[in-house]
């Protein structure tokens, strides 16, 4: 019985330790030696230790923010106004797809793939994007050097918003269709895990009925790779909070739905909840210190971030702070 004991205390102990743990996790907001343009329907990707902000509203510099001294350097200007987009780090550059330019609510799609390559602090023009398979505000993330490219919308937030989901091959120049995700939706962003595309909240912005934020999705679709088919998780697993213009990222086997904007609330959300891929669930992780939605958020080293965005749902206010979950 003693040993019993002593196996039950050491278990409670290990369990208090690890949910001590999980409650240590929090949001950090960084005080830079400079700091960023504000801008909101921005991205974020990352190249290295280096975070690379580009794109939002009007035409912006590309800026460059290095973890380890804190300070941001000015790069080139964009080649256009580019922004509602999810940008994916591929070979050191960092490519632009499924973007919109233009301004509300007709905003148009940009016709090709830019490329920025941090090195250079150069940006070139690349392929054009089949014109059938033309969309912006559409999640964009790279497996097995293809990137892929689901859902968005044809015609800004006015109407067209479409379940496609694309490979673009970057080594052969080649594009392919596959199968149409089980529901439409735009201002999404994905993350892969394991074999497995992920594609959690997004709405159907339709402005032509003055209905731009209300139609949110609570659906989860996942797509797998290898069995090349769609699968919707059982509506006890829908996303606990619906939203869209959120960002998502994959950390460890977990997804990450961070921020975004719905007709809930004024404020963009600062909550983060996250989607365990072994365990089936959701969990709910530390909210934001500010919330944000129109942005971008990389992983590095196994810490979070995100930079910018919108602080209000709809059109700002513009942000520039930057937070980190450790």
């Amino acid at each position: 019985m003693k040993i019993y004991r002593h196996i039950l205390t050491l278990s409670l102990l290990f369990i208090t330790l690890i949910n001590n743990y999980l409650h240590a996790q929090t949001w950090e907001t960084i005080s830079p030696e400079n700091n960023c343009t504000k801008r909101l329907e921005n991205t974020l990707a990352a190249v290295g230790d280096k975070l690379v902000l580009l794109g939002g509203r009007t035409v912006k510099s590309t800026e460059v923010y290095d973890i380890k001294t804190k300070t941001w350097t000015k790069l080139a200007d964009a080649p256009l106004e580019i922004h509602h987009l999810q940008a994916v780090t591929f070979q050191n550059e960092v490519y632009v797809m499924g973007a919109l330019t233009g301004q509300y609510p007709h905003e148009t799609p940009i016709p090709n793939i830019y490329i920025f390559n941090l090195q250079k602090n150069e940006w070139r023009k690349g392929p054009e994007i089949p014109s059938d398979r033309l969309r912006g505000s559409a999640g964009c993330v790279v497996y097995k050097n293809k990137i892929y490219m689901v859902c968005g919308i044809q015609d800004g937030h006015w109407d067209g918003h479409v379940a496609w989901l694309d490979e673009y091959d970057p080594q052969k120049n080649t594009w392919r269709k596959l199968a149409d995700a089980p529901h439409v939706r735009d201002h999404v962003s994905v993350a892969v895990i394991k074999d497995k595309l992920y594609l959690a909240g997004g709405r159907r912005s339709t402005a032509k009925i003055n209905q731009v934020l209300n139609l949110t999705e609570p659906a989860v679709d996942v797509y797998d790779f290898k069995q090349n088919t769609w699968e919707t998780l059982p509506e006890n697993l829908n996303i606990p909070t619906q939203r869209a213009g959120y960002s998502a990222v994959a950390l460890g086997n977990k997804v990450l739905i961070i921020g975004g904007e719905s007709p809930a609330q004024v404020p963009a959300h600062s909550e983060v909840e996250a989607y365990d891929v072994d365990k089936k669930a959701w969990l709910k992780y530390p909210s934001l210190n500010q919330g944000r939605h129109g942005t971008g958020a990389v992983v590095v080293k196994g810490k979070v971030y995100t930079i910018a965005g919108s602080g209000n749902r709809g059109g700002g206010p513009e942000l520039e702070a930057i937070e980190v979950l450790k």
